[in-house]
């Protein structure tokens, strides 16, 4: 998932998350809090950090440089004026889509909808090229509902819930995404030529320090307090020295954010602190709860200026040790000639958990699919393959006893026994079948692997596998 699924058109969209309802990822783009800002540090009009697109046709990868507008720039005005037209045409667009829809059945094409609107005063209040990208927005948006309808009337079961259409945004605090294409931002000597972004009809200016010949477009996003400024530019993979039959597996979670084993013997397991993670969440519902104490009974369900930038903070620092923490595990990769990286994953893992309050709380709290999207984009610009495994069982069934690893099925009502059991304070250790007491993470990390590639451990019996077992190490995180 990335996470927030934007539409653009310069870029290939992303695949229907089904899931989810089709208007919920429409309406992510603008949504006050549907995630932090993916950067390290927010200052004021300077680049804070660098993210992923979807790959592009190719080799390429596509990244992004960010800058942070804050309500005290005084370029802040200028972009909210540009976003509020921007909701506007959007508003304005989806009305006519929808009252075809509804009255009709008929889907109005991007096609369609750009002949129609043109005359709109809506659409004359941006430059073309900007109100074109709205407009493919929305377009990006039904696709995704029609698809998402139909796979629901195919089978409910892979759904939260019935699709909706895509929503209106509010009609004076909605705002809307603003791409410019390089064909809307100044190019001459005054412009790109000199590392500065210029919009058309927006009279800011952003400075980049990307090469012009490698950027594909800008983006404005509309955050809670803020504006994002994301500058998309592609870069080619280098190829590292490693070897694609070198695997490791990844088991995440909390305490331990990510368990590293391998099909190797002599490699140390690694382990990856999230603890700094698990801290930072515990103290920000701490604060929030006393924050919405404080307001009255009746008004508890709405959030202050000073719970936004609470909010604000808190995912910065999340994704910044996510970004450092990635960074670090690749950068480990690359060193021990690590060529194919296998990711466990579960769907549904943050919906339907059930490990308590209190667990399922720090669990859900941490976005670990972000996380598996940085390792992935991470490791495509260095040539590292990545593969999600689906690991039902797997912290269950005994590595060092081979246990057989079952598949979830939702209609499966089979109690499967295994081995061993997890033991210990907060079952973080594991105990095998002879006694012999490891760490539950990496047990699960182990049996990720054996579940992705059945003969990893072919050539080894049950005693030597104790050999690939031994006491993991920390992967230090510096932030």
């Amino acid at each position: 998932m990335y996470t927030v699924c934007l539409f653009l058109a310069t870029l290939p969209a992303h695949p229907t998350r089904t899931p989810l309802p089709a208007a919920h990822v429409a309406g992510q783009a603008s949504d006050r809090f549907a995630r932090g800002v993916k950067e390290e540090r927010c200052r004021e009009g300077k680049r804070v950090n660098k993210d992923p697109f979807p790959p592009s046709e190719g080799n390429t990868v596509q990244l992004v440089e960010q800058h942070c507008i804050s309500k005290h720039d005084p370029r802040y005005r200028i972009i909210d004026e540009a976003a509020f037209k921007s909701k506007n045409l959007y508003n304005a667009a989806l009305y006519e889509m929808r009252q075809a829809f509804i009255h009709h059945g008929v889907y109005l094409s991007y096609e369609e909808m750009d002949k129609c609107m043109q005359s709109h005063e809506a659409y004359k209040a941006l430059p073309a090229k900007v109100s074109q990208q709205v407009l493919k927005q929305l377009a990006e948006a039904w696709k995704a509902f029609r698809e998402a309808k139909a796979a629901y009337e195919e089978d409910p079961s892979k759904f939260t819930g019935r699709p909706r259409l895509p929503k209106y945004k509010h009609k004076t605090e909605g705002r809307n995404i603003l791409v410019y294409t390089i064909q809307a931002i100044s190019r001459g000597k005054q412009g790109l030529k000199r590392g500065i972004i210029k919009p058309s009809m927006l009279s800011v200016e952003v400075k980049t320090e990307q090469d012009p010949e490698q950027i594909d477009q800008v983006r404005i996003i509309p955050r809670n307090g803020h504006y994002v400024v994301e500058v998309i530019y592609s870069k080619e993979p280098v190829q590292a020295n490693v070897d694609p039959s070198f695997c490791v597996a990844i088991d995440l979670g909390v305490t331990n954010l990510a368990a590293i084993t391998a099909n190797r013997e002599g490699f140390l397991p690694r382990l990856v602190n999230g603890r700094t993670l698990k801290a930072r969440n515990q103290w920000y519902n701490k604060r929030m709860k006393e924050l919405k104490l404080r307001l009255p009974k009746e008004d508890r369900e709405r959030v202050t200026k000073q719970m936004g930038r609470l909010t604000n903070k808190r995912n910065r620092q999340v994704n910044h040790y996510l970004h450092a923490a990635s960074r670090r595990m690749i950068d480990f990769l690359i060193k021990e000639g690590v060529g194919t990286i296998i990711i466990g994953k579960n769907p549904l893992w943050k919906q339907e958990t059930g490990m308590g309050k209190r667990n399922n709380q720090n669990f859900v709290q941490i976005p670990h699919a972000r996380f598996i999207d940085m390792l992935t984009y991470k490791a495509a610009l260095v040539g590292i393959q990545v593969e999600i495994q689906e690991e039902s069982y797997t912290s269950k069934a005994s590595f060092l006893d081979l246990d057989p690893i079952p598949t979830y099925k939702p209609d499966d009502d089979t109690e499967y026994v295994f081995s061993g059991k997890r033991i210990g304070r907060r079952n973080r250790l594991y105990r095998s079948k002879d006694g012999r007491v490891i760490c539950a993470d990496v047990n699960g990390s182990y049996n990720i692997l054996r579940k992705s590639k059945p003969d990893a451990f072919a050539h080894v019996d049950a005693k030597g596998l104790a050999a690939y077992v031994v006491q993991p190490l920390r992967l230090a995180i510096a932030v």
